[in-house]
């Protein structure tokens, strides 16, 4: 067992307004964003498949095309390889988590 605290967690922006701790597992990753107010992630797509927790804040998300406003409570699924972008339309906390585990995020 492993156990962390993620006030104890060192915070890494790996995005522009993108400040993320996160916990890897072998097979999945844990990431708790803050996310400044109009900060964005271009369209991209990855192999993991993603889910995605709003825990605060407004987040205007769009998945092959489709965008919708999300917020706080609001949960979305991404599949593997599907083109999707995000922008903070004010600050948030997120949460993701993405299988198989981030390599690219260690």
């Amino acid at each position: 067992m492993r156990l962390e605290n993620l006030h104890e967690i060192q915070e890494k922006e790996l995005f522009p307004g993108y400040h993320g701790k996160l916990f890897h597992g072998e097979q999945l990753s844990w990431a708790f964003w803050r996310v400044d107010q109009g900060s964005a992630v271009p369209e991209h797509h990855h192999l993991h498949e993603q889910m995605m927790h709003v825990i605060s804040g407004r987040f205007e998300f769009t998945l092959d095309g489709i965008t919708k406003i999300c917020e706080a409570g609001d949960l979305i699924h991404i599949p593997s390889n599907q083109v999707h972008s995000g922008k903070a339309l004010t600050d948030c906390v997120l949460m993701d988590v993405f299988s198989p585990a981030r390599d690219d995020y260690k």
